[in-house]
């Protein structure tokens, strides 16, 4: 991977924006998965899911960015549209680096914030033709990135889990990795439960009317 071009830089500098009004809660870590693949047409699909880790001594199981609305009575559809945003925002970065690398760049990423860290770590695996499907590479990133090991999951995640650690890893990576510097950076919880705010050209508004979504996977096409 190539010098870090200014616009990289900014769209990082979005994503943590994007990030840090997404949680409704002070926390400590985040981790965030997302793959772009291209497919016929040049339609790209893929798929996002974060994980946070919410502050205090007692708070350490990781929060799924599905379960959000739910857990703080938001509305749902307008904050999955929020998501979708922040998709799109990967996909600009893949499309930038696909110029850069010539169209043989990365399929898809984790993006970890820890200790005022900011840390991007690129994949480029053929997720097109990977013997794992999207649910089993979700259980491995989560053993990877979240400590869901071993003993942590059910018999069915064990067998992937055995089967990806017997595998010789021999898929290119790259990494990035700055400091964050907070500024100003709001969050959900600043804005009223009653009128209509916006971010980013989203209006959003909280509500009591959601449905719970537990460990879920958001898949993205082009028509969506």
């Amino acid at each position: 991977m190539l010098e870090t071009p200014k616009k990289v830089r900014e769209i990082y500098e979005d994503i943590q924006k994007k990030l840090f009004y997404m949680i409704p809660e002070k926390w400590d870590e985040l981790y965030l998965y997302s793959s772009v693949i291209e497919r016929f047409g040049n339609v790209e699909t893929g798929e996002l899911f974060f994980y946070y880790i919410p502050k205090g001594i007692l708070r350490k199981n990781p929060i799924n960015v599905y379960e959000i609305p739910n857990k703080f009575n938001l509305e749902e559809t307008q904050y999955l549209r929020l998501v979708e945003i922040l998709y799109d925002k990967i996909k600009e970065l893949h499309r930038i680096y696909k110029k850069i690398e010539k169209g043989n760049t990365w399929s898809n990423l984790t993006i970890s914030i820890k200790n005022m860290k900011f840390t991007v770590e690129y994949n480029y695996e053929d997720l097109q033709n990977s013997e794992f499907d999207s649910l089993q590479r979700h259980i491995i990133w989560r053993s990877k990135y979240l400590g869901m090991g071993f003993e942590k999951v059910g018999k069915a995640e064990r067998e992937v889990l055995n089967k990806y650690s017997i595998q010789l890893d021999e898929e290119r990576t790259e990494k990035y990795e700055e400091n964050i510097y907070i500024n100003d950076i709001k969050n959900l919880v600043d804005y009223s439960t009653e009128d209509y705010e916006t971010a980013d050209n989203v209006e959003y508004v909280a509500t009591k009317d959601t449905k719970k979504r537990k460990n879920q996977i958001i898949s993205f096409s082009e028509d969506e």
